[in-house]
Parts: structure tokens; sequence; C-alpha cells
């Protein structure tokens, strides 16, 4: 791939660093991690907002760059070796130029670390409006046909809703934690949740339910036939590493699916 993304060439360079946290992804199905998000951080680990708040129009094409580059290394360096865990990495359509060219430092990254490119899950964000429906068409066949896996981040949450789905499929969708906060005292939660968790079935779209924080919660959402989860009842995000995840959890999700936790 020759050149590179006009919206880097042409930015501003940032004038501060950051770095990220990780956190997993739990997989009830078989009992194991799936794979961690990428969180960013300030360099001695203060909150995301800390370093969005210093980013404008000029940096952004740039800051999405960096984002994708330093969570492949950091990513590279962390994960054991042979466990297949994918490397979910949150970017802003908006912030992509143009697809082939802004995946140029993706993929050198990628190639740099001997990371695989079907181990990379790109999130797009429904609180960010999609001003252009074509150009994010065009992002996610570009994603699909490098062998990334596609998500809806914040699904529930956002601007557009069930209508997304109707024009974009990705891979899968991240229930939004306020979709599911209280959601077993929720019978409106409860219905809503169990009817998206069954069209995305039908449309062959995995469900994770992000920012589970209690047993209840993971009960009611394991019985609308979710079985991704990520959230504070699992692990909270680590510095620069990849948390401990809570076993107790893991044994009381798996028990009540019949499955031995390693």
């Amino acid at each position: 791939m020759s050149g590179g993304c006009e919206g880097c060439r042409s930015g501003e360079a940032l004038d501060f660093d950051f770095s990220m946290a990780f956190q997993p992804i739990f997989d009830v199905r078989e009992s194991r991690v799936w794979g961690y998000e990428a969180l960013i951080r300030g360099l001695a680990g203060e909150g995301a907002y800390s370093i969005l708040s210093q980013v404008n129009d000029t940096q952004k094409y740039r800051f999405d760059q960096l984002c994708r580059t330093k969570a492949i290394e950091l990513a590279a360096r962390l994960f054991p070796q042979g466990e297949n865990l994918r490397l979910s990495i949150n970017f802003l359509p908006n912030a992509v130029y143009e697809p082939a060219a802004c995946l140029r430092a993706t993929l050198l990254a990628a190639r740099r670390h001997a990371f695989p490119l079907n181990a990379l899950m790109f999130e797009f964000t429904e609180s960010e409006e999609i001003v252009d429906t074509g150009h994010l068409q065009r992002i996610l066949a570009e994603y699909r046909r490098q062998g990334f896996v596609t998500a809806l981040d914040d699904f529930g949450a956002g601007y557009a809703g069930l209508g997304l789905l109707v024009d974009f499929q990705p891979d899968l969708i991240k229930l939004d934690m306020k979709l599911l906060r209280g959601i077993d005292t929720s019978y409106p939660r409860q219905v809503i949740v169990a009817t998206i968790a069954a069209a995305a079935r039908a449309l062959n779209i995995e469900v994770l339910a992000e920012g589970v924080e209690t047993e209840a919660e993971f009960t009611i959402l394991q019985t609308a036939g979710i079985h991704l989860f990520q959230g504070y009842y699992f692990a909270r995000p680590a510095f620069e590493a990849l948390p401990q995840l809570n076993l107790r959890s893991a044994h009381d999700m798996a028990a009540q699916l019949g499955v031995q936790v390693c």
C-alpha cells in the first residue's frame, strides 16, 4: 500500500502522550477470556477524558492512528502466546479519512509485532453521529477485507439505535451499560435486551454485554442468550497490564452453564 492518510499528513502533531489499559472480555460458553479491550489512559494511568479532552479537530486523524499502533504494540508484548485472544480497539468513523490509506500504520504495526490481523476487532461507537453512511460502509468493507472483526459499541445509547443495523451488520454489537444497569429489576429492560439479542442472532451478529457489575445482572443477561461479557464483575481495567480475572465470578458463571474454568 503506497502513500498514507492525507488527514494525518495535513493535521497537527500531538503535543501530549498517552498509553493504554486493558479490560478482559469473558466468554461463558468456552469459560475463558475471549479478548481484551484497549482503553485510553494518561501516562500515569489517568482516565480517558484527560486525554480525549486535549484532542482537537486537526489532530483526530493522527490520534486515531496512534491509538491503534500503541494498542497493538502493548498487546503484542502482554498477550500470552497461543491463546487466540482478540484485541479490541475503538475508532471514530469520522476520523478515518480514507479506509485503505488510514490502515497503513495499523498493518505496519501488526506486521512489525507479528500480531495476527484476524485477532483485531475495531469498535465504532453509536454515540458519534454518522454523517456519511456510505463512508462507514466503505470502512467496514475494507476492514472485513483485511480480516478484522467489526463491532458496534454503546448500542442502545446513541444516535441511531436499531436503525444502524438496517444499514450495517457488524460482526458484534456491544450493549451499552446504561441499557443494562438494573436490568434484574426492570422488566422493560429485560424485554428490550432479549428482543435485541434475538434480532442479532437472526442477523448472525454476536452480542456482548458491557459494564456488567453484579451476579444478578449476569443471570438475566445469560437467560437472554448472551455469552460475551465485560465489566467490573469480571475485572477492572489494568494499566499497561492484563488484569487478574475475578475467578469466583467466572466459576459461578461457569457452574450455571455446567462448564469448567481452567
